[in-house]
């Protein structure tokens, strides 16, 4: 028997894909998972941007909203003298805890030729997606006017789309979304011109996206 000297003692090493191949492979399988992550996310917030979108043109519903309750409330003395003081009074008195807060200074305004004073005012918000209130503080006065709030399912979703009401956990989770959108749109790219120069990318479906997005924003802001 005759045996090759180069051969008769080495394993042989199968050789593996190469490394531009694996590389691919790795991108095309992180592009799948970001897409199943944010894929949810994408049918929810398209819909419901879709109805935002086109709620003035073509009367599309947005949700109800129904006001359940409006009362005033007795402020005491101590709790208003800044809005800090009155948030506090609000949260620790009656178990408000203010999400959103606008202190609107003193103005003027004109009715029947004649101009008027406007104190100044502080409103605050806070609630859940479901259900809301807001409270609103003329400076000078004894009370201030609370208002409580039910939306619809439909009117729901379409807070929790402007991240209204969801709290911390909903705006994280959110921002994970937008996150894997951006992850899904630089990814989707790379594979699309994997093999593809870069003029065959300027002048395929990315380059008339990209002029198609310059053209309608610019129109859009001039």
């Amino acid at each position: 028997m005759n045996a090759s000297p180069a051969h008769s003692g080495a394993p042989r090493i199968a050789a593996g894909p190469p490394l531009r191949l694996r590389g691919m492979r790795l991108l095309r399988q992180l592009h799948l998972w970001i897409g199943a992550w944010g894929a949810i996310a994408a049918i929810l917030f398209g819909g419901t941007g879709f109805l935002q979108n086109h709620r003035a043109i073509l009367k599309l519903p947005q949700g109800d909203s129904t006001e359940l309750a409006k009362i005033d409330l007795e402020v005491p003395e101590s709790a208003r003298t800044s809005p800090e003081t009155l948030r506090a009074w609000l949260a620790g008195e009656r178990q408000l805890d203010v999400d959103t807060q606008r202190v609107q200074g003193i103005g003027s305004a004109e009715f029947n030729g004649e101009r008027f004073r406007q104190p100044a005012r502080w409103t605050f918000a806070g609630g859940n997606a479901r259900r809301s209130w807001n409270a609103e503080y003329t400076v000078g006065n004894a009370t201030l006017s609370l208002r409580t709030t039910q939306h619809s399912p439909l009117a729901v979703m379409s807070r929790l789309h402007k991240a209204v009401g969801g709290g911390v956990a909903w705006i994280l989770l959110t921002d994970s979304f937008a996150v894997a959108l951006v992850a899904l749109g630089i990814t989707g790219l790379m594979l699309w011109g994997r093999a593809r120069s870069a003029r065959q990318v300027a002048f395929s479906v990315v380059g008339l996206a990209v002029v198609a997005v310059l053209v309608v924003g610019l129109a859009a802001v001039t």
